[in-house]
């Protein structure tokens, strides 16, 4: 039949039939050589060794430095009568203010001032954004790559034994860090960081933990750290060594109270090289899964996580070409 109408195309207009067969050609040639695509053609590649068409999007990332760090070092025996210790870790002099009993809706509308009306960098400018609204208020002097544990406790004329039944009005602890000295706010672009504490009470017997923690810069902007999952050479980390004293029944009231993070998946590899070809050092992040699995020469041949399927929307390197090199030099 196509014999036929070809034989008869062709007694009707031979160029028309010559164009058509042309087009045929082009078209032809070019899905079996996939898109003009030079190499191996398509047809011919292993899927998993194709590399993708559409290229994932490189996060635009600006380099800073944090001047603020913050640990509990026993969560364990931490509780809203007994208290909690806090370990800093900071870069220059600082002052730790711990707020008891901080109203949840006034915290996050804090939050938002810093962005749009005024910049939180000392305790007082988020006191007034909060309106006061807190139980009890501690304050520490801390100095430069001082670790020194500091330890925060209700009095005991507060009488606050527990904050209530979940959803909760008030987070138990919220610890405020802020640069001491009025010049090197100037210096940094992260001028506080806001850490939300969680404490075991009568109610609510959640192991202590750190459930936020938020990074405030001086351009008004905030971000809100998150972990990532990667392997590393010690055997992958439990629930139990992520939050000692955590348990089934703490995962179940977490998610019962909206605060439970996404779990990481039981890596099966336990060394840092990349997931796919085993050869070359984990650099890059890919969000919003935070899998950090990736070496550079994989990471253009995926949409997809390899570890959770879930579709690459963005990713950054942990540390440019340049940093990799100068780390390698120095190790050896």
């Amino acid at each position: 039949m196509a014999a036929v109408f070809l034989v008869t195309l062709y007694e009707y207009s031979p160029l028309f039939y010559i164009a058509l067969v042309s087009v045929c050609f082009l078209v032809t040639s070019a899905l079996v050589l996939g898109w003009f695509g030079l190499g191996v053609p398509v047809i011919l590649r292993n899927s998993e060794e194709t590399e993708s068409s559409t290229r994932v999007l490189k996060k635009r990332m600006r380099q800073v430095k944090n001047p603020f760090g913050l640990e509990i070092p026993n969560p364990a025996t931490a509780s809203v009568t007994r208290g909690v210790a806090l370990t800093p870790d900071c870069l220059e002099d600082c002052v730790l203010t711990c707020y008891w009993g901080c109203n949840v809706q006034k915290l996050h509308e804090a939050l938002q001032k810093h962005v749009y009306c005024f910049r939180i960098k000392t305790p007082q400018a988020l006191e007034d954004a909060l309106y006061n609204e807190y139980l009890y208020k501690q304050q520490h002097f801390i100095k430069k790559n001082d670790k020194a544990e500091k330890y925060c406790q209700l009095p005991e004329d507060a009488q606050v034994v527990d904050f209530g039944p979940v959803p909760r009005a008030r987070y138990p602890l919220v610890a405020l860090l802020t640069l001491a000295d009025e010049e090197d706010r100037e210096i940094y672009d992260i001028i506080a960081m806001v850490a939300v504490i969680h404490l075991p009470d009568e109610s609510y017997r959640l192991s202590c933990r750190i459930l936020y923690q938020y990074l405030l810069l001086a351009q008004g902007q905030y971000h809100d750290l998150k972990q990532l999952f990667m392997s590393a050479n010690s055997p992958a980390p439990s629930s139990s060594d992520t939050f000692p004293g955590e348990s089934s029944t703490d995962r179940g009231l977490l998610e019962k109270a909206g605060l439970a993070g996404d779990e990481p998946e039981l890596q099966e590899e336990n060394s840092k090289d990349c997931v796919v070809c085993q050869n070359g050092p984990v650099n890059w992040v890919l969000l919003p899964c935070r899998h950090t699995c990736l070496c550079d020469g994989c990471i253009k041949y995926f949409q997809q996580c390899p570890m959770c399927r879930q579709f690459v929307q963005e990713s950054f390197p942990l540390c440019s070409k340049k940093e990799q090199d100068e780390n390698e030099s120095t190790h050896v």
